[in-house]
């Protein structure tokens, strides 16, 4: 018999045992969890050097890097965010660093030192930790006297019961299959972090380079790829989203920050497209058509006698100028002078304008992330229990809460872990 159950042996499920077991050591608390090891998440995270936090203390603007979740998160963020997660750290002799991105990382620069701070506190705390131990049942025990009343949990290997249950499962389909049995509805899954498919020859042969450009994301029927002239039409349709920032080319196509976010905000509509769109991106977000096309013709005057290949006239990376002036038509032995009015606007819409086929997507490392999970209407905010079935909470991404890269999804399982373990600590 346990006072307390944490299904999920991840970021949130130790969070909340170690908040609520130094809250109230005198209550029994038990963490399951289905595999060999704890931790998994944490250990991949940040490339192995685990990106526990970000650098943003006003809960206004922290929330705004949550595509779903940012609202029901801004009072929790009030109570427990980011400057109580270093402090929490900084206790237990763990120093953070501050990257120029606002990205916090444990200045050993290896996600060891976050898993050993974890394992120390719940073995100090007494905590018990059950591997191995895959949950295939969560039932109500509502008959009985009062003290019998609760939860009784079945496992692969044992049943186990307990006072109040804490689903920190993260997206996890069996989970959410047994509490839709239970009366919550789940907002389904789809991917949230992940880079885009292209084989574009524009792109093809350059992986490595990272430039900042603007992103805008169309559906397949909005955009004419085969553009040699700028088009009216082309611009005038809305992007279904847009972002900013540095975009990397890799061997399958295009990942880096600018990309991510696209994929978190965008991941209901990319997946409703089956992650089949068009994109066009701006390598030169200073400029526009029209700003570019006026400098292209004044650097056709002062560099006429140059050829245009050798003579990268505006800031973007080499390689990737010489494929832009390939796709616009330009020989390798074309001098400026000889560039008439269409060959200036292909080059100037292939800068500006640069449309792309996207023809899927791949995961971001090991750190997948899924929208979807316990709709967020079902949960009390305060606590984060059910509204649904009373004594149950939820903390991490077992709810319909997700985030963009940079420590922020950690950030989500710290809070809702803090507040669960402050509202079983008072109840």
């Amino acid at each position: 018999m346990f006072d307390v159950i944490i299904v999920g042996g991840g970021a949130a499920g130790f969070y909340t045992a170690i908040h609520l077991a130094e809250a109230r050591p005198d209550l029994k608390i038990g963490i399951l969890e289905r595999g060999k090891e704890v931790l998994g998440k944490v250990k991949v995270s940040g490339g192995g050097r685990c990106n526990v936090t970000h650098a943003e203390f006003d809960p206004s603007e922290l929330v705004k890097n949550y595509p779903r979740g940012g609202k029901e998160l801004l009072g929790p963020f009030h109570s427990y965010a980011c400057g109580d997660t270093m402090a929490f750290f900084e206790e237990r002799g763990i120093d953070l660093k501050i990257e120029p991105d606002g990205r916090m990382f444990p200045v050993s620069d290896s996600s060891q030192t976050i898993i050993d701070c974890f394992l120390s506190e719940v073995n100090r705390l007494g905590v018990k930790v059950l591997r191995h131990s895959a949950v295939t049942d969560i039932q109500r025990q509502e008959e009985g006297p009062e003290e019998d009343r609760g939860w009784r949990v079945t496992t692969i290997k044992h049943s186990y019961t307990c006072k109040k249950i804490v689903l920190a499962t993260g997206s996890n389909p069996k989970i959410w299959k047994m509490l839709e049995q239970l009366g919550h509805r789940i907002e389904p899954a789809v991917p949230s972090l992940f880079t885009f498919n292209c084989s574009d020859k524009r792109i093809a042969g350059i992986p490595g380079i990272s430039t900042y450009a603007n992103v805008d994301v169309f559906e397949n029927r909005q955009v004419d790829l085969k553009v040699t002239t700028r088009l009216k039409s082309q611009v005038s349709k809305k992007p279904l989203l847009t972002s900013d920032g540095p975009v990397l080319i890799t061997h399958w196509g295009l990942s880096g920050p600018a990309i991510l976010k696209l994929s978190a905000w965008g991941a209901r509509v990319l997946h409703e497209m089956a992650y089949r769109f068009k994109i066009r991106v701006n390598w030169l977000p200073d400029y526009s058509f029209d700003g570019l096309l006026g400098l292209l013709k004044e650097i056709k005057e002062v560099e006429a006698k140059k050829t245009v290949v050798r003579t990268k006239a505006v800031d973007v990376p080499r390689r990737l100028w010489i494929n832009l002036v390939s796709a616009s038509g330009i020989q390798k032995t074309d001098k400026w002078a000889d560039l008439g009015k269409k060959k200036l606007e292909a080059l100037a819409a292939q800068i500006t304008e640069c449309e792309l086929k996207i023809e899927g997507k791949s995961t971001f490392k090991e750190e997948f992330v899924t929208a979807g999970g316990v709709d967020l209407k079902e949960i009390n905010f305060k606590t984060f229990e059910s509204k649904i079935v009373p004594g149950m909470y939820f903390a991490g991404e077992v709810i319909n809460v997700d985030a963009i890269t940079g420590g922020f999804n950690f950030q989500n399982a710290w809070t809702g872990g803090y507040m669960v373990a402050q509202a079983l600590a008072n109840s």
